[in-house]
C-alpha cells in the first residue's frame, strides 16, 4: 500500500491490535504494573512508568503523524519541553524566540539560572539574528511558529538548514497547528513537541506532551530519560482519551480552521479592532512562509482594541459563546488575556519585547456553528463602540 495520508493514520492506528477479544477500538489497560515471564528479563512491558501498551500505541500514532523515528510520551507538553533539555550540558548554549509560550520561557530562564545550560533570546523573525546567534555555535535552537500569542511565523526550512550546517539541533513547538497543518521533521528539524492537551486530544479533558524525533537513536535516549526522570505519561486513561481524540483530529481542525477565518473577518472589518494576527490573512508578515511551509492557517488568532484595558473587560464581560480561560486546540471556543494569564510567568519588560500589549486578546476557534460565534463577538464588541 502507498504512503497513508495523515487523516488515515490518525484514524486507524491501534484499531483491531485487540489479541484476546478483537476489540476494534485498542482496550485501556489501567494495570501499573506486568508479570515478568522470567524472572531475567521483563517482557514488553513491566512497570507503567517505563511504559503501558496505551502509550506505545499513542507513541506510534503520533511518530507516524510526525513522520519521525520515534516518539516518547510525557505527562504534559511543559514535561516535553523538560525532557528535550536533558540533551543540553551546562556549557551548551539554547537559543529560544523572544515571543515564546510564557509557560516556556518561564521554564528555560529558570533552567539556565540554575546553570543548566547558557540561554540565548532574539527575534527569529530576524534571519539576521538567527545568523548572528548561530556563529556561536549553539547546541540547539528552539522554534516556535506560529508563536503564541502573536502568531508569528519563522522559516523551519531555512533555519535547519542553517543549523546543520553549523552543527546544531533543532526542536519545534507545532502545538498551535498539529500534525495535520505541519511537520517540523520533514522540514529538517530533529525534534517536534506538543502540548498533547491542545488540538490532539482536542477536548480539553486530558492532559499530555509528546516529543517526537526525527532519529531513533534521540528517542531511545529521551526514553531513558522520561523514565528516569518520572516525565512519561503512565496513566493510561489519558493515552487512550488522547488516542480517542486524534481519531477526530482531522474532522475538528477543518471546522477550527473555518470558524476561525470566519471571527478574522469581523475582526479586520470591526472598528472597534486596531490590529489583527492571523497567518491567513495575506498582510500578516509571514503569511508567504506560513502559505509554503503549512498546509492550512490553523484556529488561533489574536487582536488588539484600539482603547484601553476597560475595552478588554467590556469584550470579556459580555462574549457568551467564549470561555475566558487559557489553553487551547479544544471543540469550544476560548478567550484569553495573555498578559495576565498565559504570559503572566513573563515580567512586563518581557511582555513588552515580545509586544503582548494591554489590549491583546487571543482567541481559539471552537468547532461550534460559526456564525453564532461572529454573532456574539460582534455584540460585545459593538458594546465599545456604543459605549456600553
Amino acid at each position: 500500500m502507498s504512503k497513508l495520508h495523515s487523516q488515515t493514520v490518525a484514524v486507524r492506528t491501534g484499531i483491531e491490535t485487540d489479541p484476546v477479544h478483537h476489540a476494534v477500538v485498542p482496550p485501556l489497560y489501567l494495570s501499573s504494573n506486568f508479570a515478568f515471564t522470567d524472572y531475567k528479563e521483563p517482557g514488553q512491558f513491566d512497570y507503567a512508568r517505563s511504559g503501558n501498551p496505551n502509550t506505545k500505541l499513542l507513541e506510534e500514532t503520533l511518530a507516524g503523524l510526525e513522520e519521525g523515528a520515534g516518539a516518547v510520551v510525557t505527562n504534559c507538553g511543559l514535561a516535553a519541553i523538560t525532557l528535550v533539555m536533558q540533551l543540553l550540558e551546562q556549557d551548551d548554549t539554547l537559543v529560544i524566540p523572544h515571543d515564546c509560550y510564557g509557560g516556556s520561557h518561564r521554564l528555560f530562564q529558570a533552567l539556565a539560572k540554575k546553570g543548566h545550560f547558557k540561554l540565548k533570546i532574539i527575534d527569529q523573525t530576524d534571519f539576521a539574528q538567527v545568523e548572528k546567534a548561530l556563529t556561536a555555535k549553539p547546541k540547539m535552537i528552539w522554534l516556535e511558529t506560529p508563536s503564541n500569542p502573536l502568531l508569528r511565523i519563522v522559516d523551519v526550512k531555512a533555519i535547519c538548514t542553517l543549523a546543520k550546517a553549523n552543527g546544531a539541533l533543532v526542536a519545534a513547538d507545532n502545538t498551535f497547528l498539529s500534525p495535520l497543518l505541519q511537520k517540523p521533521l520533514t522540514l529538517g528539524a530533529d525534534f517536534v513537541v506538543h502540548s498533547c492537551t491542545k488540538y490532539i486530544n482536542g477536548h480539553s479533558d486530558a492532559l499530555g506532551g509528546v516529543v517526537v524525533c526525527a532519529d531513533a537513536q534521540h528517542a531511545e535516549d529521551l526514553g531513558w530519560w522520561s523514565n528516569c526522570l518520572g516525565l512519561t505519561d503512565c496513566a493510561a486513561l489519558n493515552n487512550y482519551m488522547i488516542l480517542r481524540g486524534i481519531r477526530t483530529l482531522s474532522a475538528r481542525m477543518t471546522v477550527h480552521q473555518q470558524n476561525a477565518q470566519k471571527l478574522v473577518e469581523l475582526l479586520v472589518a470591526h472598528e472597534a479592532v486596531d490590529k489583527v494576527f492571523y497567518p491567513g490573512l495575506a498582510s500578516h508578515p509571514g503569511h508567504d512562509i506560513a502559505k509554503k511551509q503549512q498546509t492550512g492557517f490553523g484556529g488561533m488568532l489574536s487582536f488588539e482594541l484600539k482603547g484601553g484595558v476597560q475595552q478588554v473587560e467590556t469584550v470579556l464581560d459580555n462574549v457568551n459563546l467564549f470561555s475566558i480561560a487559557e489553553s487551547l486546540g479544544g471543540t469550544e471556543s476560548l478567550i484569553c488575556y495573555p498578559s495576565t494569564m498565559t504570559h503572566r510567568a513573563m515580567d512586563a519588560a518581557a511582555q513588552a519585547t515580545a509586544g503582548i500589549g494591554k489590549t491583546l486578546l487571543r482567541i481559539s476557534a471552537g468547532i461550534e456553528y460559526g456564525d453564532d460565534l461572529v454573532a456574539d463577538l460582534r455584540q460585545a464588541l459593538n458594546k465599545i463602540v456604543n459605549g456600553e
